[in-house]
């Protein structure tokens, strides 16, 4: 296996160019934030509360080292928005179900040089989608060519490679034989830089990038598409590449955590009923912290509204843990009479609980100081409600009815298209003006949903929503074990 993942890259040889900005990229935060690579960081875990149906640990630095338990499994993460912790969360889950106990390592989150690397870059990109939304020139001759072809190229890779290399001294006191899975590539390249064995690289796009590539690990994707876009590594440099062998890349099905799939026949069956029966359509918006599509959502929900008063739609928003987003656009949509659940998870918990059989109506603001709480409770409304609106990310892959705002960053697009076509979701809209045109259609077409919920059911028996159980299953090499019933 090649060991030097900056000069070659899956047996292409990167020119000495780049080779060149790698090294002097990490030059620059070695300078900047110190070296650590001597450090001897000792490793504490803590339960996460909101996480604790699944017993999830998480990974911190402490005084002395924890002992990892038997059948621990690695999810290695970076909060990047909301999607990364979605999936990581997903592969938790699923991680439980089939008997292991979950450790969450989140590589932004520590006094480490690599984890200060990981912000900074972070900063960067939330910076530039914010002003991708209020430039548009900016948006059409930088943000959208880079999400969409310039991560693409596989030069990139190179860079990000020498980059994570920061990150190796984390690894120092983790067994490398534990089972590990990253949602993002960062943690995925850290950990075979360490000599972790057993690591899955859970891409989380549709459309191949460069930017995904961790030669080392297993590369687990979500679609045929995505599969066929890495095996030939086609586009990723104006000559043709080798591609990834065969033994290094897997089609799995969608990042779909396992309390999400046990009942969703029934999910959809009450779907369907209140459809029927004539009950508020229940819409659930998710709302991000960078404000990006702010001012489609100000249009979205004013145009919800005359509904909500007709009580023919409920509307939840979840804003996560953003409540100056959360205030801003109450303002700005004029919302009157709102139920609040603000840092109350137990409160929300009985809402849905409540919700399953029971009715809704009016206008529902989640919020949540809690990363965890914050994520999560997307999760514990979609089963109760009928329809989520939402940009194309990392939620255009869960099976929920879905119908898609204007995507932020070229890469997006793809999850969308992939989700039209297996049929589980409408399409993306890029105005306020046709979403809204197609929420007036839904409102009028009873017969929409309950296509989509059927259409959801289907997918689930034929293994399109898998994901996450094989992702575990290639981490631990635990095959032909089932799947939970």
């Amino acid at each position: 296996m090649n060991t030097d993942k900056t000069r070659v890259v899956f047996g292409n040889e990167i020119d000495k160019k780049t080779v060149r900005r790698a090294n002097k990229s990490k030059k620059r935060y070695l300078k900047k934030y110190g070296d650590d690579s001597d450090a001897n960081y000792k490793l504490a875990f803590s339960p996460i509360d909101a996480l604790d149906f699944i017993e999830a640990q998480n990974i911190n630095f402490g005084e002395q080292n924890d002992t990892f338990a038997d059948n621990a499994l690695i999810v290695g993460n970076i909060r990047m928005g909301f999607g990364h912790y979605r999936i990581s969360i997903a592969m938790a889950s699923c991680a439980h179900a089939l008997g292991y106990t979950p450790y969450w390592l989140d590589l932004a989150s520590f006094d480490a040089v690599g984890s200060k690397m990981i912000r900074e870059q972070n900063n960067l990109y939330s910076l530039a989608s914010r002003i991708s939304q209020k430039s548009k020139l900016f948006n059409a001759l930088v943000w959208e060519p880079m999400n969409s072809e310039g991560f693409k190229k596989i030069t990139y890779n190179a860079v990000d490679q020498k980059n994570s290399e920061l990150l190796v001294p984390v690894f120092e006191n983790i067994d490398k034989n534990i089972p590990y899975i990253a949602t993002h590539v960062w943690p995925s390249q850290a950990a075979v830089h360490a000599g972790m064995k057993h690591v899955v690289n859970a891409i989380p796009d549709n459309w191949p990038m460069a930017l995904h590539l961790s030669e080392g690990a297993m590369h687990a994707v979500q679609t045929p598409f995505a599969y066929l876009g890495y095996k030939t590594l086609d586009g990723f440099a104006e000559k043709p590449l080798k591609g990834i062998p065969e033994q290094s890349i897997k089609a799995v099905g969608r990042f779909i955590d396992h309390e999400l799939l046990v009942d969703i026949e029934n999910d959809n069956r009450r779907r369907k009923e209140r459809i029927a029966s004539g009950n508020p359509l229940r819409l659930l918006l998710t709302v991000g912290g960078a404000g990006a599509g702010f001012d489609m959502f100000v249009s979205t929900v004013k145009h919800i509204l005359p509904y909500v008063k007709a009580k023919k739609v409920a509307l939840f928003i979840n804003f996560g843990d953003h409540k100056n987003v959360c205030e801003k656009l109450i303002k700005a949509a004029r919302l009157e009479s709102v139920k609040t659940y603000f840092n109350d998870y137990d409160g929300l918990k009985k809402l849905v609980a409540e919700l399953k059989d029971g009715n809704a109506d009016g206008v529902f603001a989640i919020y949540n100081d809690d990363i965890f709480r914050a994520v999560y409770s997307t999760n514990l409304l979609m089963p109760v409600c009928d329809l989520l609106i939402t940009k194309p990310s990392e939620l255009a892959y869960y099976p929920i009815p879905k119908i898609f705002m204007r995507h932020i960053g070229g890469h997006e697009v793809y999850g969308a298209i992939n989700g039209r076509e297996l049929g589980d979701s409408l399409d993306e809209y890029p105005t306020a003006k046709r979403l809204n045109s197609m929420i007036d259609k839904l409102l009028s077409d009873n017969e929409i949903i309950p296509h989509i919920c059927d259409r959801i059911t289907e997918l689930k028996a034929q293994g399109y929503y898998n994901g996450a159980y094989e992702c575990v299953r290639l981490a631990t090499s635990a095959r032909d074990t089932g799947l939970p019933k």
